[in-house]
Parts: C-alpha cells; sequence; structure tokens
C-alpha cells in the first residue's frame, strides 16, 4: 500500500515534457494488456475525469503486471492513455476541410 501511494505522490509532481506515449504504449501491451482490453478506457463509460485521476488509476493498477515500474515509466503510460483514450486536456480532432 505504501509503493502505491507514494508512487501516486511521484505521479502528481512529473513534469509533463518528460512523458513519452509511444514508450507508455510498448508498455501498456507488454505489461498491462494481458489482463484487460482496450475498451476499458471507453471515455463515455469512465469514471475518470481528470489527469490526476487516471495518474492515480494508474497507479493504482500497476502493481498487477507483477512488475515494478519507474515513475517516468508510469507516466509514460498515462500519456499513452491519454492521447489514445481519455484526451483530458486535450483538443478533440476537427474534421478535415476537403476531404
Amino acid at each position: 500500500m505504501r509503493l502505491v501511494s507514494s508512487l501516486t505522490i511521484l505521479l502528481f509532481v512529473l513534469p509533463a515534457a518528460a512523458q513519452d506515449a509511444g514508450r507508455g504504449r510498448a508498455l501498456y501491451e507488454t505489461h498491462c494488456g494481458g489482463c484487460h482490453y482496450e475498451r476499458v478506457h471507453e471515455r463515455t463509460r469512465s469514471d475518470i475525469k481528470s489527469l490526476g485521476e487516471l495518474r492515480a488509476a494508474v497507479a493504482k493498477w500497476a502493481p498487477q503486471s507483477k512488475r515494478n515500474f519507474t515513475p517516468d515509466e508510469l507516466a509514460d503510460i498515462v500519456e499513452y492513455l491519454n492521447v489514445s483514450h481519455y484526451r483530458i486536456g486535450i483538443a478533440p480532432d476537427l474534421p478535415r476541410r476537403g476531404g
């Protein structure tokens, strides 16, 4: 329990510039995808409404993978999930003209 609390605190103070969605995707697909599928992240059904909640959820469930993620790896997983699914604080994709 202490580990989860420590990881959660670290995730809240990590700078956004250090996040790598590509590495986060690789980590997620390798270590997290075996227990659940992408649909668990559907934005319309999600209880996660902020980046803080997403960081806390990743930190909470990361130990289930039996892998000791570094704080940077957890931040990368959060970045991947946010960019690919949650899009918290990211402008929606706009339709292209003439296409």
